[in-house]
């Protein structure tokens, strides 16, 4: 059905059809009607505040620092080699040594994930797998979610943090028969010599 504009002779049979017509609740206060002269005239608009702020071309772009993400998700831009990175992804590289986190707390697995990252490194190891487990789903349906997976959701942040964030050059979602969303792979850079 197309929209079309209300013809004066059409609104006036409306207006004698409202003025005889009863109302089936009398005690409900009375909402504005339906058609009304107030309603012919389309009501002032007020002024759209723009959606950017002024700007001239070739003016610098003022940078705002991210906001701070409590739980972030692993998605990195790629540092390392693609077509390594491919063959890492579709779980063609074997991890050369592997640390399985599971039924520790956040105490226990940061100096046992540290330990393990450092003694890698020295002895020269590219790639480690790192389990974490996908966690338990603890949400009791309460006003404040609960994310499933501390150890999951932490374990990226530590490898990003000193004393690990120079030694890792990568860190990635394994592959499924590495683990799949419970593992991440955890790519080193080469020692300096």
């Amino acid at each position: 059905m197309s929209r079309r504009r209300v013809r004066p002779e059409e609104l006036e049979l409306w207006q004698q059809v409202a003025r005889t017509a009863r109302r089936l609740t009398p005690d409900r206060p009375d909402k504005p009607a339906l058609f009304s002269e107030s309603l012919k005239t389309p009501p002032a608009k007020s002024p759209v505040a723009p959606l950017i702020g002024a700007f001239e071309i070739g003016q610098k772009a003022r940078y705002a620092p991210p906001a701070q993400d409590v739980l972030p998700g692993v998605a990195a831009p790629v540092a390392m080699d693609k077509k390594t990175f491919q063959r890492l992804r579709r779980g063609k590289l074997l991890p050369e040594a592997k640390i399985d986190l599971h039924g520790m707390t956040l105490d226990q697995a940061h100096p046992a994930l540290t330990g393990f990252i450092l003694r890698c490194h020295a002895a020269g190891m590219r790639l480690v797998l790192v389990v974490t487990g996908k966690g338990k789903d603890r949400d009791t349906g309460g006003p404040i979610p609960v994310r499933p997976g501390i150890l999951r959701h932490a374990v990226p942040q530590w490898l990003r943090l000193p004393p690990l964030g120079p030694l890792v050059l990568q860190v990635s979602e394994a592959h499924l028969k590495h683990g799949g969303g419970g593992a991440y792979y955890v790519y080193l850079r080469r020692q300096r010599q």
